[in-house]
């Protein structure tokens, strides 16, 4: 299957995405949101490249602060962060809402008037948040490995923390060397990558290009989001629950929580998945995503793109 160049999208005077799509650019719009910290590639081509061929016109996208995509203002110190992470007032220099209208400000750019949106991690925050704010516009959500924003639930484990927070050098070296050292934490015992795999996406990731202060500024609009659990169960878009039981990053009670906020949410909890898209379970998110999508009674127009 056939991908795009990549491309820039202005979605507000000071943000602009970069974009790729995969598919018929015809069929279903497929809007692909990624979690913390991660550009548009750990959607890995050949999950979009499957989801293309089920039937979907893919769209993925570098969130502002990751890859390609512009970089914000505003500086996180350390001491905000702490504030935040143990529920005392924090500003945050943007919020989970500012990106789910850098969602739908991509939406706009390619002229689709709605989509089905599947999200993971920080991903799901945005997709559900998108959601609730324009349910016309979102078509069927898959909201995986993610939560409600409630703090009770979808909590780290405590023993990431030091690696998560470990200093690291400067250079690409340094930072491929940290980043196995987080997903030898948080991937799959079940599904495990092999390093090289997880060498060369560290690498490529480098390569887009890393921003550490765009991490605190992401990380900031998680620690400081809303509980979403009263206002999802006034979704209507066909929603998917996927959680790994093994997920340490965000605990699978957030996608046990999220499942029963959402009325007739349809949940796939695997066991020995962790925090990661291996790629022994493409087929299996592939087939999920689909099968929530064909829950949603489509209309042409709903579908495809805006009419001018």
């Amino acid at each position: 299957m056939s991908a795009s160049d990549e491309l820039l999208a202005p979605v507000s005077p000071d943000v602009e995405l970069c974009y790729q799509t995969f598919g018929d650019p015809s069929a279903e719009p497929l809007l692909l949101v990624m979690g913390l910290g991660g550009p548009m590639t750990w959607w890995d081509a050949e999950l979009c490249a499957q989801l293309a061929d089920a039937g979907f016109h893919v769209i993925r996208y570098d969130n502002r602060d990751t890859g390609r995509s512009s970089r914000s203002p505003g500086r996180v110190r350390r001491a905000d962060l702490v504030r935040a992470f143990v529920g005392a007032p924090a500003r945050a220099p943007y919020s989970i809402a500012d990106l789910a209208g850098d969602a739908f400000g991509l939406l706009d750019h390619l002229g689709i008037e709605s989509a089905h949106v599947a999200g993971v991690s920080m991903g799901g925050m945005i997709a559900q948040t998108m959601a609730l704010a324009a349910p016309e516009r979102v078509l069927s959500l898959s909201s995986i490995m993610s939560t409600t924003g409630r703090r009770t639930v979808g909590r780290q484990h405590p023993s990431l923390l030091p690696t998560l927070i470990a200093g690291r050098g400067p250079g690409r070296e340094d930072y491929i060397r940290g980043s196995l050292a987080v997903w030898r934490i948080i991937g799959s015992p079940r599904f495990p990558q092999t390093e090289e795999k997880l060498r060369k996406r560290a690498g490529e990731t480098w390569d887009r290009g890393v921003s550490r202060a765009g991490v605190l500024r992401q990380m900031m609009a998680v620690l400081t989001q809303p509980d979403r659990t009263r206002a999802l169960a006034g979704i209507t878009a066909p929603t998917l629950v996927m959680h790994g039981l093994a997920d340490r990053m965000v605990h699978v009670s957030g996608g046990r929580a999220t499942a029963a906020a959402v009325p007739g949410a349809r949940v796939t909890f695997i066991e020995g998945w962790g925090h990661d898209l291996p790629a022994a379970l493409f087929p299996t998110f592939t087939t999920a995503i689909r099968r929530n999508a064909d829950r949603a009674a489509l209309t042409p127009r709903s579908a495809g793109p805006r009419s001018e």
